[in-house]
């Protein structure tokens, strides 16, 4: 199979003190005028060597979806502006065949003093696409991005949602063979970046290669095959995409199954401990989806706190809830055993309701009237197994259907 994209030795270095140029014209002149401004300062022997990347070799097969992960500063947007030809590489050969679609920042390409509309002509005659083509299209690219009431204004006062939505509206109609995209999730509501995701699924399905950065990784496992670990420019993994966000987690987040707190002692209540793990004992933090697990919370109380309470809730990476259940909503249980000091260990044990993929777990403790103790993932929780077909889906609830003979009315 033919290579939509090749990277073999591929080095880009910045030299501190000089500014990180990207090699384009405006780079140029604000570096010229960054140097006569530096004049008398720091010298050209201070400035030191930066490197963004180093020794990356890639190939990405025509119709792949790729998803790059890493921490901020890993290099991976800097990989994507080379791909997309912006800035050349130091050191090293990218080759990308094919037409480049590419969105890399929010509104790059748009003038602000141009409309909407003025500026879909202009961003998409930048990416090659003809203007009758694009005449062709534009109910099709302003239905999507879903600014139709604006798309007469000036792009000046948009918001940064809606020059997102603009943008990869555009760039989502090119008819590139590659599709470059930075972070399209980390600007907009949910239903726009539900459109998103399904619109780069078709592009991959219509056999577009996808090259996608997101730290959702929900969105990496849904949407790519295969991945990219990137770290201090570096490749650290590539290979299945399960497989890599897997290595990535374990090393950003090790033991996030089960975690220890130092105790405050200026709140009476403190959480000292949390363990998700199996319900039969086993590992923590890495489960199966089809069965129950149990969330187990040590809280160190110092003084007799009446009503204390303590609720435990399970949320995805991009903050939707999906569980959220109290220690008082059990009714034989009560919070009463929790108001007198020392050390209480609780645990709640949860059925296998959630699909596949990667959750927060947050602890908070308190009363009616007051909040205690508020851990925000205070734990990660990773379910492993199937997604019976159906991706899209957050709960795995196993409803009661019943199918009767129905009189005629």
């Amino acid at each position: 199979m033919t290579n939509a994209i090749e990277v073999e030795g591929l080095g880009k270095r910045y030299r501190l003190g000089e500014g990180l140029a990207s090699g384009t014209l405006r780079d140029a002149v604000s570096d010229g005028v960054a140097r006569a401004l530096r004049r008398g300062g720091r010298s050209r022997d201070e400035a030191a060597d930066v490197w963004a990347l180093r020794d990356v070799d890639l190939a990405v097969p025509q119709g792949a979806s790729l998803g790059i992960v890493g921490r901020n500063g890993a290099g991976k947007s800097t990989l994507l502006k080379v791909l997309a030809r912006i800035t050349e590489p130091t050191v090293g050969v990218s080759r990308t065949r094919g037409a480049v679609g590419s969105l890399l920042e929010v509104g790059t390409g748009f003038h602000p003093e141009l409309t909407g509309r003025e500026n879909v002509f202009l961003n998409a005659a930048v990416l090659g696409m003809p203007r009758a083509v694009v005449a062709a299209r534009l109910d099709d690219i302003v239905d999507f991005s879903g600014i139709g009431r604006f798309l007469d204004t000036p792009v000046k006062r948009y918001s940064s949602g809606m020059y997102l939505r603009l943008a990869f509206a555009v760039a989502a109609h090119v008819d590139a063979d590659v599709l470059l995209v930075d972070e399209v999730l980390a600007v907009g509501d949910a239903e726009f970046q539900r459109r998103c995701l399904g619109r780069m699924e078709d592009l991959g399905r219509s056999g577009r290669t996808v090259v996608f950065i997101s730290h959702n990784l929900d969105a990496v496992l849904r949407l790519c095959s295969t991945a990219l670990w990137l770290d201090g420019g570096r490749v650290r993994g590539v290979g299945r995409t399960a497989d890599v966000v897997d290595d990535y987690l374990r090393e950003a987040t090790p033991d996030a199954g089960r975690r220890s707190f130092a105790e405050d002692p200026d709140s009476p209540v403190s959480l000292l401990g949390i363990d998700v793990r199996e319900a039969d004992g086993g590992s923590a933090g890495r489960l199966r989806r089809e069965e129950p697990f149990v969330v187990e919370v040590d809280l160190g109380v110092r003084e007799r706190v009446p009503g204390l309470d303590l609720a435990v809730s399970v949320e995805t990476l991009n903050g939707v809830r999906l569980l959220d259940e109290a220690l008082s909503d059990t009714a034989q249980s009560g919070p009463g055993p929790l108001a007198g000091p020392g050390r209480h260990r609780v645990s709640l044990t949860l059925p296998p309701l959630l699909m596949p993929g990667e959750y927060l777990v947050n602890v908070w403790a308190g009363t009616t009237y007051e909040t205690l103790v508020w851990e925000h993932g205070a734990a990660r929780l990773r379910l492993e197994g199937s997604h019976q077909a159906r991706p899209d889906r957050l709960l795995a609830a196993q409803g009661v259907w019943t199918v009767t003979a129905a009189a005629p009315r």
